[in-house]
């Protein structure tokens, strides 16, 4: 384990943690792409996360 001086935590940029759950809503995830990423997951993680593992479906007119 390697021993973390508080000014380095601060200064460094901490990221949103979001649910997973809401996550899925706003961006209109099909239920079943939200069941993966709540396992892949655990119902929490960061925006950047979330985007890199979602995958949704082509809309095409």
């Amino acid at each position: 384990m390697k021993h973390v001086e508080a000014e380095q935590v601060q200064k460094s940029g901490l990221q949103e943690v979001l649910s997973v759950r809401d996550f899925s809503k706003r961006h209109r995830l099909e239920k079943d792409e939200e069941e993966r990423l709540v396992a892949l997951f655990g119902g929490f993680a960061t925006r950047a996360e979330l985007l890199a593992n979602a995958r949704r479906l082509a809309i095409f007119r």
